[in-house]
């Protein structure tokens, strides 16, 4: 017989979750009452067409949205319980959060860039810059230092803000669309990376994606439709994986 899979701690934990957006008869409710979990130590994908919720999910997991009804827990703590300056605390401390759209200060090289949560936390300029300058160098960028956003290709620029979300050793990282912008080399680079964070005790890493490149890389991979969870899918590795819809 099999050993079991092994038991993992709670991340995240969502219960019963909505989220509404607008007035009156203009009211669109993009969250229907969801429940999710995430485990420590894996990495969690969540996919699903556009428009069905899925970076507003992450952006409640991630503290910078609220919900209107339902309860988040990030590793033991209540952020719904939280005021908004405590929320602020926590995330900065504990969550890092993947842009889509990179939002990189542009007149600031890739160093200072990636120093940007450590400063928020505190840190002296000379600590944080080291930090960030090991940060890129993870990403592949150690020979760009000196470089702005604008003298950096879209890849280039997506792997700073990767830098920057890991910077401070955030016990969760949540990331919208990582490897969008990069080749099959680079995005593979990416999730090695993830994968070796995710391995670190403590840690999780939640990704919204639509690339299919990456899905053996998840752990497990939660779809959505029309503001709902409708499968959570575990991964075997070394098997292909068989999503409908993709």
């Amino acid at each position: 017989m099999a050993d079991p899979k092994p038991q993992h701690a709670l991340a995240v934990r969502l219960q019963g979750i909505v989220k509404s957006f607008g007035d009156g008869n203009a009211r669109l409710t993009v969250l229907k009452d969801i429940s999710l979990d995430t485990r420590e130590g894996e990495i969690m994908m969540l996919v699903g067409p556009s428009g069905c919720g899925k970076t507003t999910l992450i952006s409640i997991m991630a503290g910078t949205l609220a919900a209107d009804q339902g309860s988040v827990e990030v590793f033991g703590s209540r952020l719904d319980k939280m005021s908004a300056r405590a929320v602020t605390r926590f995330r900065a401390q504990n969550i890092g959060f993947i842009f889509q759209q990179f939002h990189l200060i542009p007149t600031l090289n890739i160093v200072q860039n990636a120093s940007v949560p450590l400063l928020i936390q505190g840190k002296s300029t000379s600590y944080a810059e080291k930090k960030a300058k090991e940060a890129l160098g993870l990403v592949g960028l150690g020979d760009r230092l000196k470089h702005r956003p604008n003298q950096l290709s879209g890849g280039q620029q997506q792997r700073v803000a990767i830098a920057r979300a890991l910077v401070h050793d955030p016990k969760l990282i949540i990331c919208d669309e990582p490897t969008a912008a990069l080749d099959a080399k680079n995005g593979q680079l990416v999730m090695e990376l993830f994968e070796n964070v995710a391995r670190t005790a403590g840690r999780s890493v939640v990704i919204v994606t639509h690339d299919n490149r990456i899905f053996s890389h998840a752990d497990r991979i939660a779809s959505m439709d029309d503001g709902q969870i409708v499968e959570v899918h575990e991964v075997v590795k070394g098997k292909p994986v068989e999503l409908a819809g993709h």
